[in-house]
């Protein structure tokens, strides 16, 4: 077995759902040489009194002030020494017996930069994790056909929702990042992850700039996880940042012209939507017609705004 696995978790009124990922942690990590890095967004509730209870060995970082997953992740990996592997884990994942074992075989043989594994939800059903690049084609694909019928096809769909797909190993461009483990090598070529992505799209800059750097991205469907996921599909605020960050990160990534059509994909997808009266997509719609919206800092204090 490598070196030491450095398992992060980055929280944020997490008190709910953190008992439930540290009681999976022993047998998902069996085999493996590990410690726990919690770094605390300033909850409210008690997570940082129940890592302390529950997971006494735990190295508790606390931001503060609400800085954002990416920045919990980097504090987090200052705070750990050497490491060998990071296994950055959500506070509502439950890893399954072995997970870790069978993401560090496939890191060890194949040189990858990132493993990611099977997801399931609560119900036991398939989360569709894998991503290929956003592109123009992909958004209005996307746009016109919804996510779930582009995705079928390499060229149109950004999702890969071929549940078939998910039954064999695969490189996809990048992933769901709730569970992920990142190897040494990777994680130094990249210098952590960008911080001013506050939250969503974060770990898509990661994976592309992971194989930018000549990392792959392996998914492993004999390692499994459940996620229970998050409130992004049922809250207006929190959708709105995810569209907005993802537009923001193909203007980081191309051209002014493609990312002015990439705009145009996300307001034809989210007006379409907001006629059949989903109010996520309003609450898109809102942001993407407001450059001062676009433009400013995507923080606690622009969730505010939207």
């Amino acid at each position: 077995m490598r070196e030491r696995v450095v398992v992060v978790i980055v929280t944020f009124n997490s008190a709910r759902v953190l008992p439930g990922l540290l009681d999976s942690l022993p047998l998902g990590l069996e085999g493996a040489d590990w410690s726990l890095v919690v770094a605390d967004n300033d909850s409210a509730d008690e997570t940082v009194a129940l890592v302390h209870r529950l997971a006494p060995g735990a190295t508790v970082v606390e931001m503060g002030r609400n800085a954002g997953y990416a920045a919990g992740i980097n504090a987090a990996v200052r705070a750990a020494g050497d490491f060998g592997a990071v296994l950055v884990l959500n506070p509502d994942v439950r890893l399954a017996p072995g997970c870790v074992r069978e993401l560090l075989g496939v890191l060890d043989a194949t040189g990858a930069g990132i493993c990611v594994p099977r997801l399931e939800d609560s119900r036991g059903e398939l989360i569709l994790s894998m991503r290929r690049e956003p592109t123009l084609l992909r958004a209005y694909a996307d746009a016109l056909l919804g996510a779930g019928r582009a995705g079928r096809v390499g060229a149109l769909g950004e999702v890969v929702s071929d549940p078939g797909r998910y039954d064999v190993p695969g490189s996809p461009d990048w992933a769901e990042g709730s569970t992920q483990l990142i190897g040494a090598a990777c994680w130094r070529a990249c210098e952590g992850w960008d911080e001013t992505f506050f939250l969503y799209s974060e770990e898509t800059d990661y994976h592309l700039r992971a194989r930018d750097r000549g990392f792959a991205v392996r998914y492993v469907p004999t390692a499994r996880a459940v996620h229970l996921e998050g409130a992004s599909a049922s809250s207006p605020r929190l959708w709105s940042l995810l569209v907005a960050n993802r537009l923001r990160l193909f203007r980081r990534r191309h051209t002014p012209a493609g990312a002015a059509l990439f705009w145009l994909a996300s307001l034809l997808r989210e007006g379409s939507r907001s006629v059949l009266g989903h109010a996520i997509a309003r609450s898109a719609v809102r942001v993407l017609v407001r450059p001062s919206l676009l433009a400013a800092p995507r923080g606690p204090e622009w969730l505010e705004r939207v």
